[in-house]
């Protein structure tokens, strides 16, 4: 049996991370998203549940204490989460599963999780960065100023990354994770099981 792979996508704020995985979990079966906890307060649209789990700080750091976080960070004056139990969960049963999470967090599962597929979603200049940005109408100029500070640090931190995608065409960026998933669902590592069977032993 195939084993089961864990893709961590990060990218800064306005890169349209979050557009391009609704694409790739919708056209990719047996893919997962698992969806984040946030002691920030939700932006207009966003569903509990569905965008992010909204918890308080006092919730969010109940779940610290009993060791339910994958992993964790503090990332523009809130707090951010992933739940490892849930993640292990979907893993045991053989999906695939995608994390939405910050270059901190990226490299505390990638410390955990060695053989974890990571790609850091790049915008295809700063100019089109702060546009995005700007456009989104939720926050005001000193927060997309600290915001494009942030993106300058978390852009410096691409390199150890495995994946690096521009997204300067959204189908085209979404095609191309679609192929890195792909492929990592194809080495050989993953596919011993299948191999074993063809030869008609067990591994």
């Amino acid at each position: 049996m195939r084993k089961a792979s864990l893709f961590v996508i990060s990218a800064p704020s306005g890169c349209g991370k979050t557009t391009l995985m609704e694409i790739v979990c919708a056209r990719i079966p047996r893919l997962k998203f698992s969806v984040s906890s946030t002691t920030r307060p939700p932006r207009p649209g966003e569903i509990h549940g569905v965008h992010y789990f909204f918890l308080t700080e006092e919730e969010f750091f109940r779940k610290v204490e009993k060791g339910e976080f994958l992993e964790w960070a503090r990332v523009h004056d809130h707090y951010y989460g992933t739940d490892g139990t849930i993640v292990k969960k979907w893993l045991d049963e053989g999906y695939d599963v995608m994390l939405d999470i910050d270059v901190q967090g990226a490299r505390q599962v990638k410390c955990l999780v060695p053989d974890a597929v990571t790609i850091f979603i790049l915008p295809p200049s700063w100019e089109e960065l702060e546009r995005r940005l700007t456009e989104r109408r939720t926050e005001p100029p000193d927060a997309i100023a600290r915001r494009l500070t942030t993106a300058r640090s978390e852009v410096a931190e691409a390199f150890w990354f495995d994946y690096l995608v521009v997204n300067d065409d959204v189908n085209r960026a979404a095609s191309t994770i679609m192929a890195v998933i792909e492929s990592a669902r194809s080495r050989t590592i993953k596919s011993y099981g299948l191999i074993y069977n063809l030869m008609g032993r067990n591994p």
